[in-house]
């Protein structure tokens, strides 16, 4: 046990202080045991009590308290690892040795020249790296000069061949040199009993049939067990004689050796011959062992590399369709043509319009379409992370910044180097961050929270708000000299409302989306649906309009997206003059549009007593108002309505009919 305090703030920072037998003090006072120069230190602070093994803190009435892992106390036990703060300053109590790391030895050139009597060889002329000249200086009937040959040749290949077709192919030809098979395979198990993720087949004469059979009873014996089979007679052999596909194709000797990669058998290397002259000897039977040893990894790498080759790919056509623009009407081919037009370059950027209308998409296409596309896309919303927390967030912070900041952390900002920043709700962002901001846009450089040294970045900035910031501006909320450095290209992403011809494409997109993401079946949508979503306005835009599609999805029951699967909103909306309305719903809404009329035409105009007739809420009460287009025809019946009968239009607060 080695108790100790390491300071990590204050004026004893990076500071390590042993603690000794018996009470330990500290304060600002030079008599405490521990002095600390830190005006936010009382004079008496708190003390360490050591009891046999044990550590206990007290606080000795201080000013500013004593805070162990963040929390006042007046006393409590220690354990390794804890946080002592007291005023300014902030120690970690340790206790268990740490371990040292080997330091690694340095390193230093002279200028020294080479002796007379030094060799120099070339790679090339290494006689252990070229299998023929080896070949060629041991006897010429030496069957492990051969073998070696093979080996190193295999070894070679293995380091050379990324491709795991190409591999397997070249690891058969070799094979094929030094084994009499007339057929070969290599198969790679995927983790399932007796499945095989890739199987690879060659035959010794390639203008031959390419079927190779392979005995599935030799290859699961040999992945089972993890040992190799040799049959040298199969016709002869007891227990091979037994195998019916043996026998079908009259195969005369066999080999499968499993390909073993720490201690797992991932797959195997399997070979026969129906010639009776090329039988296999256990000399075959090591020198293929070997050639599995040498090639396990390489295959299993290969392998590797393929899959996440192509998950990367289906990820990227994943991403690309999830996260793309949809829509041909003229006002987003304009939104095209400025993304396509700004994209190359890396110009400040700032994209404006309503909540739902796929800012955040379109900044993506800026970065995917742009010379970074191979870096860093860093989102961060500024509304949805506390003022307190966003600028370390951002920047980053040193260790010892604040209490709680035990190490190093490095911000956004910096993470996202060389690649493209996304900030959203731009707007809200606070007035002294609006002030970093700026300098990082105008000199591409920040320091650390609690940092002193300026950390250089090259990064694109892309911002996004709904709020209107020359408004912003206007009232003093928003930095006007930030507002110029952000908007040097700016574009205003358009409302649904204002595109509806896109909505028959962006419903058939999110149909298929939510499918796959929810794990139910994509369904067509009817024609009265589609009347209702095209008739809509959608406050909240695109956003509004997937919700929209997933709800129908999870909780229709008929075979197509009918126009009660949509939310309620939708139907009490009035149809278009040219757009047909199913018959049932029509008849719904107009049986609600009188019964609203006959409550208030019942109560004279009194709002919250109609709201109470027909039991629902008087806010939901002047929705359905606003929703059924009835704002007029209630003016006007209550217009007509005798003088003497009482009325009470618009006497409800959170809204207006």
């Amino acid at each position: 046990m080695h108790p100790r305090l390491l300071a990590i703030a204050g004026p004893l920072k990076d500071l390590t202080l042993p603690l000794p037998e018996g009470e330990i003090t500290l304060g600002r006072d030079p008599s405490n045991t521990l002095p600390v120069a830190d005006l936010s230190v009382s004079r008496k602070h708190c003390l360490l009590r050591r009891e046999q093994e044990r550590f206990q803190v007290q606080d000795l009435e201080s000013r500013n308290g004593t805070l162990v892992n963040g929390f006042a106390v007046k006393e409590q036990w220690l354990h390794h690892g804890d946080e002592i703060a007291i005023g300014d300053s902030v120690f970690l109590f340790l206790l268990e040795e740490e371990e040292r790391e080997v330091a690694p030895s340095r390193v230093e050139f002279d200028e020294g020249h080479f002796a007379a009597d030094t060799k120099v060889i070339h790679p090339k002329d290494v006689v252990y790296l070229q299998p023929e000249r080896l070949l060629r200086e041991l006897p010429a009937t030496s069957q492990v000069a051969r073998n070696l040959n093979a080996l190193l040749k295999i070894s070679r290949v293995v380091h050379a061949i990324r491709d795991l077709g190409d591999l397997q192919g070249q690891l058969l030809d070799l094979i094929f040199e030094v084994v009499p098979a007339g057929r070969g395979a290599i198969l790679l198990a995927n983790g399932t009993a007796g499945q095989f993720s890739s199987m690879y087949a060659r035959t010794r004469q390639p203008g031959h049939s390419q079927l190779v059979r392979v005995s599935r009873t030799i290859a699961r014996q040999v992945m089972d067990q993890g040992v190799a089979i040799l049959g040298m007679d199969v016709a002869r052999s007891g227990e091979l004689r037994q195998v019916e596909s043996l026998a079908a194709a009259e195969v005369r000797s066999l080999l499968c050796v499993p390909l073993t990669v720490f201690h797992r058998v991932i797959g195997c290397i399997y070979l026969d011959s129906s010639n009776p002259a090329g039988r296999f000897h256990e000399d075959h039977l090591q020198l293929v062992t070997a050639i599995a040893g040498i090639s396990a990894v390489a295959l299993d790498n290969a392998r590797r590399l393929q899959w996440l080759e192509q998950e990367n790919q289906r990820l990227t056509i994943e991403v690309n369709q999830e996260r793309s623009l949809v829509g041909e009407s003229p006002v987003m081919k304009e939104i095209y043509h400025l993304l396509a037009r700004a994209a190359p370059s890396d110009s400040t950027v700032l994209i404006e319009g309503e909540s739902g209308t796929g800012k955040e998409l379109a900044a993506r296409a800026l970065h995917r379409n742009g010379p970074r596309a191979g870096k860093p896309f860093v989102a961060i919303n500024c509304a949805a992370i506390p003022e307190s927390l966003l600028e370390s967030d951002l920047f980053g912070h040193e260790r010892g910044a604040f209490t709680g900041a035990a190490v190093q952390k490095k911000g956004r900002l910096e993470v996202a180097n060389g690649g493209v920043v996304f900030l959203d709700e731009i707007g809200e962002l606070a007035p002294a961050l609006q002030v970093k901001l700026l300098r990082v846009l105008q000199e591409r450089e920040f320091e650390r929270v609690g940092g002193i040294h300026p950390i250089k970045v090259d990064i694109r900035l892309v911002a996004a708000t709904n709020r209107d910031l020359n408004e912003a501006v206007r009232l003093g909320e928003f930095r006007q000299d930030l507002y110029y450095r952000l908007a040097v290209v700016k574009m205003t992403m358009p409302p649904l409302r204002e595109r509806k011809e896109d909505i028959p494409m962006l419903t058939r997109h999110f149909v298929q989306k939510c499918a796959v993401r929810c794990k139910v079946r994509a369904k067509p949508v009817s024609h009265d649906a589609m009347s209702c979503l095209v008739n809509y306005d959608w406050p909240g835009n695109v956003r509004e309009l997937e919700n929209a599609i997933e709800r129908a999805l999870v909780l229709g029951s008929s075979e197509t997206v009918l126009p009660e699967d949509l939310p309620d909103s939708l139907l009490e909306h009035v149809p278009a003059p040219d757009i047909t309305e199913a018959k049932y719903h029509a008849s719904v809404k107009e049986l609600k549009r009188q019964l609203i009329l006959d409550a208030v035409e019942q109560t004279g105009g009194n709002y919250v007593e109609a709201a109470g007739i027909l039991g629902v809420h008087p806010n939901y009460l002047h929705r359905l108002i606003r929703n059924l287009d009835l704002k007029d025809t209630l003016k006007g019946a209550l217009r007509e309505m005798p003088r003497s009968f009482p009325r009470g239009l618009g006497k409800i607060s959170g809204g207006s009919a």
